[in-house]
């Protein structure tokens, strides 16, 4: 049984830390940041009175430094430091920081507690709530990792303000997919926000909403045996986007990759699942007014597949899609053949102008 993570919406993060920090009694506390998190959020936390001496560890900046090499080095402060099983680590960043702090918290000394601050919309909504931790390895995403969730995550929408348009669009996507597997009002509404004249106290309701979708779900399935798996909705694809991407050197947001991944898998689920043609177009639009594209040509289909074909989803080597029959009413373990793949792709492009 994997224990479960508090997660508070905060509005006063001097009293939330305080709070969550008393939970965990601890005799060394460590703050992992990267570079940018260091410069643009750290100043908050160093506003705080009551905290004790915080150990800051900076890492690099975004999921080229999602890595063991970085990993090892977080490893080797925690030791130089005398980091024990009684330390407390709080990961303050995007979810390239909380997904490698978890990790290294869960593996420094077998295992020691920590606490998520994301500053990110995507980390907020997805990367720091559900207990999934890991690095990238060998050229694919989050393939080395361990489910171990935080002792608290806490959630000031604030920092989003810093936070610049093609960041808050990745999260954006990631809200988006929840709004797709929850309820036909809250993709609604997540369809109808104005993503370029942000309203930042609708934001907050609507990240609250999207979290608690998420919560729910793991809350039943933690391990990812069953129900949690409709959190993959659009990663399939998304992942395999992502792969290629970043071969070609070009990265790109997991948010956009998510959002071009769900084109094709709401595709899918129109074939394959009888999903209704006009929601698929109404958030296809969305995505294509909001996200662009990403050019791929008929040339790249076998190395998508073969990324396809690595996902850790996959049994006994049979691509595994999370599906919709329609808004909210989710079909798992779905599987589709090569030719049926490559029709898929086929219609991203055509549809994306691509």
């Amino acid at each position: 049984m994997m224990n479960r993570q508090e997660v508070i919406l905060s509005e006063d993060l001097a009293t939330c830390l305080k709070h969550a920090t008393d939970q965990c009694p601890h005799d060394k506390l460590f703050i992992l940041t990267d570079e940018h998190t260091s410069r643009l959020c750290m100043p908050r936390l160093r506003e705080i009175d009551d905290l004790p001496e915080m150990n800051e560890i900076v890492i690099g900046a975004g999921d080229i430094h999602k890595t063991l090499d970085t990993l090892a080095s977080v490893w080797k402060r925690l030791s130089d430091s005398e980091a024990t099983r009684h330390s407390l680590l709080l990961n303050l960043g995007g979810g390239m920081v909380t997904d490698l702090g978890g990790f290294a918290a869960a593996t420094f000394k077998r295992g020691f507690s920590y606490i998520n601050i994301p500053t990110t919309l995507l980390a907020m909504v997805d990367a720091s709530v559900g207990g999934k931790t890991g690095i990238n390895f060998n050229g694919l995403k989050n393939e080395i990792g361990a489910f171990a969730p935080a002792n608290a995550v806490l959630i000031d929408t604030r920092f989003l303000r810093s936070l610049d348009r093609r960041n808050l669009l990745s999260g954006y996507a990631e809200m988006l997919k929840h709004g797709l597997i929850s309820t036909e009002a809250h993709w609604a509404e997540l369809l109808r926000f104005d993503t370029e004249q942000v309203d930042y106290d609708d934001l907050r309701e609507l990240v609250g909403r999207s979290v608690q979708v998420k919560e729910e779900i793991v809350g039943q399935d933690p391990f990812e045996h069953g129900i949690r798996k409709a959190l993959n909705l659009g990663h399939t694809v998304g992942h395999a986007f992502e792969s290629l991407a970043l071969e070609g050197n070009r990265p790109m947001l997991h948010g956009y990759a998510v959002a071009w991944g769900m084109v094709c898998e709401l595709y899918l689920s129109h074939i394959k699942a009888g999903f209704p043609i006009g929601k698929m177009k109404q958030t296809i639009r969305f995505i294509k007014e909001n996200y662009g594209a990403f050019h791929i040509d008929c040339k790249q289909y076998e190395t998508l597949y073969g990324f396809m074909l690595h996902d850790k989803k996959n049994t006994a080597g049979v691509i595994n899609f999370t599906l919709l029959e329609d808004v909210g009413k989710i079909s798992i373990n779905r599987t589709a053949d090569k030719e049926t793949i490559f029709e898929t792709l086929d219609f991203y492009r055509e549809c994306m102008g691509v």
